[in-house]
């Protein structure tokens, strides 16, 4: 079968594409065929180095890339009870230093890493959900926000930052959205209830109407302290990244790292959600899917498909 892998990394260039074994499943796991792959940015950390620096990837070893697949189960464990051959599926990767992983033809998963997805999900859309709207859900819970809170959301029209508007909002939680005013009408229509300009003050605008700050912050754009800046004394601040979280001695300070859940993926997957899909390409065009999504810019995921 085909893979993409790392050895070295770098540019998009060190993107390498192999032929090899179709991998076996375990007593606990399931095989999927493929049929897309969404290109996340932990994707790009993997490629460009960044992981590599933080110490969490070794030069030198080959690492699979992609998180994140839908497809149809091709292969099931003896263990395996909940998935049989022909399921569509949706699944969730977090073996960071796999020699495989989802931009293949074939991956294998713990079963308890994939979620059935209904017939009328698209594999490309399905493709998106494991790893952004997984983070999003996550993300919400580690805030404590409940219904009647405010929550700061930063990158709100990206992907992590979209789910996160729409559950939220769904759980009526006040949203305040960060992101380009060319965003404000959908970000609206998904539920926020302020629209802040990203190139504004933050911190500012947020307290010009919530004056002791938000209650709890999901900074998916990473911006850090002007997030921080914005929640109150006592309220939650969330990274998406856990090695930029800031510190703070009034507000709590956590970050998530997206888990498998097998339940809550497939509920998603039910969920009425507006799941952007920017752009298919075919799996051979791995490194035009880095360069596009290294630019910026893009609303919706890129998805590859095999």
């Amino acid at each position: 079968m085909r893979a993409a892998v790392v050895r070295e990394p770098g540019t998009t260039t060190a993107i390498e594409f192999i032929d090899t074994a179709t991998p076996d499943v375990g007593p606990g796991d399931i095989r999927i065929k493929v049929a897309a792959a969404g290109v996340n940015p932990i994707d790009l950390y993997t490629r460009n180095g960044f992981l590599h620096e933080a110490g969490a990837l070794e030069r030198g070893v080959q690492t699979g890339l992609g998180w994140e697949v839908a497809g149809v189960v091709d292969a099931v464990g003896a263990e395996v009870t909940d998935f049989a051959v022909g399921d569509r599926v949706a699944a969730l990767t977090t073996t960071m230093t796999a020699p495989i992983a989802g931009y293949a033809d074939y991956l294998v998963v713990e079963a308890k890493g994939a979620a059935h997805i209904p017939d009328d999900l698209a594999f490309a859309p399905a493709s998106v959900l494991p790893v952004s709207a997984l983070t999003a859900d996550q993300a919400i819970a580690l805030s404590g926000v409940k219904q009647g809170d405010s929550l700061l959301v930063t990158g709100a029209a990206g992907m992590v930052g979209g789910f996160t508007v729409q559950l939220a909002a769904r759980q009526g939680v006040k949203v305040i959205a960060v992101a380009s005013k060319s965003d404000e009408p959908v970000l609206r229509e998904w539920g926020a209830d302020l629209v802040i300009d990203r190139d504004t003050d933050v911190a500012a605008a947020v307290k010009n109407i919530y004056p002791d700050g938000a209650d709890a912050a999901i900074d998916a754009a990473i911006i850090v302290e002007p997030a921080l800046a914005a929640v109150r004394a006592g309220g939650k601040y969330v990274g998406v990244r856990p090695m930029d979280v800031p510190t703070s001695d009034v507000v709590d300070v956590v970050s998530v790292w997206v888990e498998q859940d097998s339940a809550r993926l497939a509920e998603l997957a039910r969920t009425d959600l507006d799941i952007r899909v920017a752009q298919t390409l075919p799996l051979t065009d791995a490194r035009l899917a880095h360069e596009i999504a290294e630019k910026g810019g893009v609303r919706g995921r890129i998805v590859l498909e095999p």
